[in-house]
């Protein structure tokens, strides 16, 4: 690149071309990476003009020229380079990508947005095709999304409130694919107590700073919540329910995530206190997948587990599955669904397998060379005739990096049961307040139109001992909101 400019859309986009492939950026005037590249890209910014050179083993095979306007703004200027360098790696790879040259992770905000400013439908979908080569099928999605997420947040006055997530950072063991902070309670039992002091003085901290304004939802997620013992847990929801305003709380989540920490003991803390939305999630029901990537559970747990959450009169559970696991194919998919039908969850989020550098899947990566991934629009398209086959609709989505086929995620749902923290959080239409180690605080202004994050320390004894440095990260977005 001649210009340090829109790298990481580029980035993006030849990541999507070329998934696990190896991608090095230099600028005019660095010396050339030692290696042996299979392709090499220029980027030349002009006044009036973009060039994007394709080079295979040092033979140019592609040159495309945009002309551009010179009083274009960054947004324009950015479309024009991602359609450019869209264009020419679909005509070198002969394929397209489902969410065309869109490179951001909230593809319904970006509807939303123009719905809020008045575009019909039709407008919507002919700016999101025109703009990004969008799919026909994604463009409907995600208006359909956005559409039912407006019909949600017109029911309640989230302008004026603020939702509270708590981070349990504990597992029983870690999946091969997971890249957040979580912590193996084998190995972190001893600083459970210690962890729980300071999260509750971080609760009370944000409880006592906000208070006056609604609290709409709480999310409890981690990590898995329920790696905690019985004690521990009823601790954590004892405190919860005596600082903050529950009477306002218009969804209480607990993700009880891990099969293997769920005991009906641990249910009935739960339903002691206003919970009123729980996730037990299998990821996949192919009991060869569950040991290759490191859950120490059975199919017939989840089954077990999920049926005992029934019977105590749980009315409000959401399942999580994952596409792309390694080798996993249709066959594995489609009976993982079938057994997810029978069950007949209340909500079901899909997640397209995303990899990131911190993953063990990863970091050992050799280790798994013989092992097949695989994601694709028919196994998209099984998902969604799941989920409507039990009567959901979908509800929200969001994209990820390295994102198994440049799918997306989508959360599924029986009326009246979809998850509001998860539509908040991921149009920005709410202040999220975090509490607990690796959580992020994300302040909203002027619709969302602008954020502010305040992040906590991922290390678990950096945490509980700097807490109050993590109560300050949060004073100057707390000033701010609470002048609105």
């Amino acid at each position: 690149m001649n210009k340090r400019e829109f790298e990481y859309d580029i980035y993006s986009l030849i990541r999507a071309f070329y998934p696990g492939s190896t991608i090095r950026i230099w600028y005019e005037g660095d010396e050339l990476p030692d290696s042996d590249y299979s392709y090499q890209y220029q980027v030349i910014y002009e006044e009036s003009s973009i060039t994007f050179l394709v080079f295979e083993r040092d033979q140019e095979i592609s040159r495309t020229i945009t002309r551009i306007s010179a009083q274009a703004d960054r947004r324009e200027r950015k479309n024009y380079v991602k359609k450019l360098v869209y264009k020419a790696l679909a005509k070198i790879t002969k394929r397209e990508l489902p969410w065309g040259d869109l490179t951001g992770i909230r593809p319904s905000k970006i509807v939303m947005g123009m719905l809020e400013d008045g575009k019909t439908n039709v407008e919507a979908a002919t700016l999101m095709r025109d703009t990004y080569g969008i799919s026909p099928d994604k463009i409907a999605l995600a208006i359909t999304v956005a559409n039912k997420e407006r019909e949600l947040l017109n029911k309640f006055n989230y302008k004026d409130g603020y939702s509270l997530y708590v981070g349990i950072p504990f597992c029983p063991s870690i999946c091969l694919y997971c890249s957040f902070g979580s912590h193996p309670m084998s190995q972190w039992n001893y600083m459970v107590e210690s962890y729980l002091d300071a999260l509750c003085k971080e609760l009370k901290f944000i409880a006592s700073k906000m208070k006056g304004r609604s609290c709409d939802t709480i999310y409890i997620g981690g990590g898995t919540p329920t790696t905690l013992s019985p004690d521990q847990l009823e601790r954590l929801l004892r405190f919860i329910q005596s600082i903050f305003p529950m009477k306002g709380v218009k969804e209480f989540t607990v993700e009880a995530g891990r099969p293997d920490t769920i005991t009906r003991e641990k249910l009935m803390i739960l339903k002691r206190y206003p919970v009123t939305r729980i996730s037990i999630n299998p990821q996949t029901m192919n009991q060869e997948t569950l040991d290759l990537i490191g859950r120490r559970h059975t199919v017939e747990d989840i089954i077990s587990k999920y049926n005992l959450a029934r019977e105590m009169g749980f009315d409000n559970i959401n399942m999580d599955l994952i596409v792309g696991l390694p080798g996993e194919h249709k066959e594995q998919v489609s009976r993982t669904l079938k057994q997810i039908k029978a069950m007949n969850p209340d909500s079901l989020t899909i997640h397209s397998l995303a990899l990131k550098r911190a993953a063990r899947l990863n970091l050992f990566k050799d280790m798994y060379d013989e092992i097949s991934f695989e994601n694709s629009q028919e196994i998209m398209q099984m998902t969604a005739d799941c989920a409507y086959g039990m009567d959901m609709d979908p509800y929200y989505l969001y994209r990820q990096k390295d994102i198994a086929g440049n799918f997306e995620n989508v959360g599924y749902a029986k009326l009246d049961k979809e998850g509001i923290y998860n539509i908040l959080i991921m149009e920005e239409k709410q202040t999220i307040m975090a509490a607990g180690a690796g959580a992020s605080t994300k302040f909203v202004f002027q619709g969302g139109r602008r954020t502010l994050r305040a992040e906590n320390v991922k290390d678990l004894k950096n945490y509980v001992e700097r807490i109050d440095e993590m109560l300050k990260r949060k004073e100057a977005g707390i000033k701010e909101i609470s002048t609105q």
